[in-house]
Order: structure tokens, then sequence, then C-alpha cells
């Protein structure tokens, strides 16, 4: 299948993986705007079959329906929008066009660590899943909010440290443990720098098999620390943090290294959206819905909708 013809709109920072990906896939680039430009004369003029949308969280939703009425397919930076019903807008017109793709950037369930985390859980090779812990250690400074705005402007954002940074933690979290039933925690801003969003999370987690997970995400760290998801279970444990460690209770222990990120991404962005991106590629003539579309990147940010409706 040859390569399809793609556009971005959002020349921010993200933006940088996203053309990296279409220039090492060989997808024709063959038009770009930034969150300025007018989009929809972009869409018009090119007339792109995909179009990877890069723009801050508010701006999610116009571009990706003005994508869809005009029959092109949906790569979309995560989260799906800055509120939920901004992000149910998405999901009714989507349903009206079935034919086409819309996928969202939860790039790290690519990861070799939580290919092999989530293939070990599923395969029942470590019994019963007891709980888990997970963090997000990050710094963020005041000159981070000043260079992009709206990152610090909840009506723009949505949020803060749940929503910008700690969202593939918490997808990565629900997906390995499964469907959660009850989500409890708090969401504040302490460390001053973060406008009017929230800079410090904690949540508990209640899964559908009996497990329970905690989370706890910052950045109010004094640098980017590793993120670290630590699972238990009946037959041994399993940690992330950069590479995956497994521990078993018979006492071997396996180590599965993490591909390091190429190009000029951000290394915190991991380097999994290239995979995404030509998966998402390729399923353009499969006749089923991409895997990590609306339905499956909304159960995270529902999540953290309900702490901050918690808060509110």
């Amino acid at each position: 299948m040859a390569p399809p013809r793609v556009a971005v709109v959002g020349l921010g920072d993200v933006s940088v993986v996203h053309l990296a990906a279409i220039e090492k896939l060989g997808a024709p680039l063959v038009g770009v705007c930034d969150s300025r430009g007018d989009y929809r004369a972009l869409l018009d003029e090119v007339r792109p079959d995909v179009v990877h949308i890069c723009t801050p969280h508010d701006q999610h939703v116009p571009v990706a329906l003005a994508a869809l009425e005009r029959g092109v397919h949906v790569l979309l930076e995560k989260p799906v929008a800055n509120t939920i019903e901004q992000a149910d807008l998405l999901v009714a017109a989507a349903k009206d066009h079935p034919a086409l793709k819309v996928g969202v950037c939860l790039q790290n369930r690519y990861n070799l660590t939580s290919q092999a985390v989530h293939e070990l859980l599923t395969s029942g090779e470590m019994g019963r899943v007891r709980g888990a812990s997970a963090s997000v250690l990050w710094h963020r400074d005041a000159a981070y909010y000043a260079a992009r705005p709206w990152r610090g402007v909840r009506e723009r954002s949505g949020g803060g440290v749940l929503i910008n940074q700690a969202i593939h933690t918490l997808d990565l979290v629900q997906w390995l443990l499964g469907e959660v039933t009850a989500v409890r925690g708090h969401a504040g801003q302490y460390g001053g720098a973060s406008g009017d969003v929230e800079d410090t999370a904690h949540l508990v987690l209640d899964h559908a098999g009996g497990a329970r997970s905690v989370f706890f995400a910052t950045t109010t760290n004094a640098v980017d620390s590793p993120v670290t998801i630590e699972i238990t279970a009946e037959r041994g444990t399993l940690l992330i943090r950069g590479d995956l460690t497994v521990a078993y209770a018979d006492g071997r222990v396996e180590t599965i290294a993490e591909l390091a990120p190429e190009g000029g991404g951000r290394a915190y962005w991991g380097a999994s959206h290239e995979l995404l991106i030509a998966d998402f590629y390729r399923s353009l003539n499969d006749p089923g819905p991409f895997w990590i579309g609306l339905e499956e990147a909304l159960k995270s940010q529902h999540l953290l909708d309900e702490i901050y409706r918690q808060h509110t």
C-alpha cells in the first residue's frame, strides 16, 4: 500500500516527532500550518488523506471536525480534547463518518516494555495481579508556561499535570490492569508556577479484577525523573523504570531494554510515536476502527476528569 498523503496542523513542540516520522515513513507531506493558520483552507487546497493534529488542546476538536467533514482521516495528539464535552462532539461526528479512521497518540502503549508487560499479564504467566503503583515526577517551571501560555489556562488546556503530562502513564495503568471501576483522589497547585492548573495529583484506582493501583504525578520535582510503573502479581513483580525488570517469585530476573528516542524529540516522549504512526497508516485500509481510537483514548481522560470534577 502506498503511504498516505498527509498534512500537519499545529507546529508546536510535539510536531517535531510527527514530522520526523512522516519523513522516515516516506509519506508525502502535502501541507502544514500552525495553530494560527487557516486549517480549513489548507484541507480544501491540498486534500490530504490524513491530517496530524498537533495544536493546543482546545483546538483539537475544531480541526478534527473540519477534517472529517472533508473525508480526511485524523491522527490526534493526546488528549482528545480540553473537555469531555468537546470530546463528545468529536465522538458523535466520528460515528457519522464510519469509513474514516480517528487515532489518538497514546504512543507509550507501543513501548517495548509496555508490550512485554501486557503480554506477560494477559498470558496468565504472572498469575493474578494484586496491584500496582505509578509515578510521574517531572519538572516544569514558570518559563515552560510562559513559552506556551495556553498550558497554564484551564479553559484552553483542560488542566495541568494530569491531562498534559501524566495522561500517558494513567492510560498505561488502566490498559495493563484493566477496567477502572472507581477512582478517588485530589489534584491541586503547590508549586505556584502553573497558572490556574494543577501541578500535583494523587489517585487511587480500583480495577474490575480486584486489583488496586495508586498513582502520583507532579511537575514540582527538581528534575524529570523516569516514569515508574510497578505491578505486583502472584508470580512476581514487573517494574518499568526506563527498562523493564521482571523479578519472578522463583528467583529469576529478566530485563527488557526500552528503545532510545532518536531525532529532535524530548527524551520523555519516548521512541514510539513512529511505531504508532506507521500502524495508523497501515490501518487505513482495514474495515474496523484503529485500536487506539476515541473510545479507547477517552478511558484515561474520563478518569482524570472525574478527579477534576471532585475538586472544582
